[in-house]
């Protein structure tokens, strides 16, 4: 193995990069745990976001246009979602996981003309001098905007949801929607504001993938991602700078193994490839015991439904 022909400073640059699309999803699935609410389906999200804003980038050659359009069609998928769990009170687990199902077999569908396509080429911003800095500048001031929106996204939320009276309004209502209700919020109204913020910030991370990370379009480009974000919003203890710190460890153990495995350092790439899977278990064990989420400081509501008559 030959650590010197590991470039450090590429690295860590690319570590930024690979974890901008967990961390737009995993910011998403945050605001939507802290009003109550349990959403699954982050990968079928993140996927349908792909499929729509690759396949509107190529369209109409505008990679803004395809962020929009993705960001669109994630929020459109969740309020199927929404409406399933929120006003006809179906399970939220079995439903997220419907939602990911539908939205692996809906993007492989409108995927089919799109694969082979060569995507657009996002350009990366130049900041006069300070991306010239040594070190600082390639790692830090030489991304593309998404990485520094996804950043914008975190500190907003963080700020939303400590220093405003909407923040306010939507911690209550994922602690106590009974007392929310009473003091005259519409809860399901609330929730469901959250539900498509979510979508939105989910279909905003599976865009990356295709238009920046991976500019082309493959049948289950998101490969796990989704729940990986899932796993970041439990490990983050629903935090949004924990977030921010877990999806770059994330980012960088991706980065890591892969420079690794090319320096000639054997890792079986299955180990990789089995995580999300075993990470979405172990979030599940934990969401189930009543005990765990407490010492977590879960949403007291989150997974429950709510019914104004109740």
């Amino acid at each position: 193995m030959n650590l010197d022909s590991i470039n450090w400073i590429l690295l860590l640059a690319s570590l930024m990069v690979a974890s901008t699309p967990i961390l737009l999803a995993a910011i998403g699935e945050l605001v939507v745990e802290r009003a109550g609410v349990l959403n699954l389906g982050v990968e079928g999200m993140m996927i349908t976001g792909a499929i729509c804003g690759f396949a509107i980038s190529v369209e109409t050659q505008s990679a803004t246009l395809g962020f929009i359009a993705a960001a669109i069609a994630g929020a459109a998928i969740s309020m199927l979602f929404g409406l399933l769990t929120q006003y006809l009170l179906s399970n939220q687990v079995a439903t997220g996981l419907a939602l990911t199902l539908f939205g692996l077999g809906f993007s492989a569908l409108i995927g089919q003309g799109y694969i082979g396509i060569k995507g657009l080429s996002a350009p990366n911003i130049h900041i006069p001098v300070i991306s010239d800095i040594p070190i600082i500048g390639p790692v830090l001031f030489q991304h593309d905007l998404m990485v520094y929106v996804s950043i914008l996204l975190i500190a907003a939320t963080w700020a939303t949801l400590k220093y405003t009276r909407a923040g306010l309004i939507l911690r209550a209502v994922g602690e106590n929607h009974e007392a929310a209700h009473a003091l005259g919020y519409k809860v399901i109204r609330i929730r469901l504001t959250a539900i498509a913020f979510g979508g939105a910030c989910a279909g905003l991370g599976g865009a990356y993938l295709s238009i920046v990370r991976v500019p082309q379009w493959t049948e289950g480009l998101t490969a796990g991602a989704g729940w990986i974000a899932l796993a970041l919003v439990v490990f983050a203890s629903w935090k949004p700078w924990r977030v921010l710190i877990g999806a770059y460890i994330f980012g960088g153990l991706t980065v890591l193994q892969l420079n690794l495995q090319a320096a000639g350092f054997k890792i079986p790439v299955e180990y990789l490839s089995m995580s999300p899977y075993l990470i979405t278990i172990l979030v599940l064990v934990v969401m189930s015991s009543g005990r765990s989420r407490a010492a977590l400081n879960a949403p007291a509501e989150l997974g429950r439904s709510f019914h104004a008559s109740s």
